[in-house]
């Protein structure tokens, strides 16, 4: 059986820290309540406070897929761009 993991690193713009933050956190626990999701989580970088990364690990691509078609999901997609000044992502498929 394999999982899906992912790493979003996010670069806030300047002065949007706090609604980034506001953002990605509001994510977390929603995530954490759907099927298929191993792990999810925010972190903001201590050395670089416009920096977070998102973890975030699914059991499938089914489960990552329900992931994408859910509520919450469509709010963040819709709303983090204006407050983002970069993003990038990691993914890697886990065996085990």
């Amino acid at each position: 059986m394999s999982s899906i993991t992912k790493r979003v690193t996010f670069i806030a713009k300047e002065g949007s820290e706090a609604k980034m933050k506001e953002l990605l956190t509001a994510m977390v626990e929603p995530s954490k309540r759907e099927n298929g999701c191993v792990f999810y989580d925010i972190y903001q970088y201590a050395d670089n406070k416009r920096k977070f990364m998102a973890v975030e690990s699914w059991r499938d691509e089914a489960a990552l897929d329900g992931h994408k078609a859910s509520a919450h999901y469509a709010v963040y997609k819709s709303s983090y761009e204006p407050f983002c000044e970069h993003k990038y992502s990691d993914e890697l498929e886990i065996l085990g």
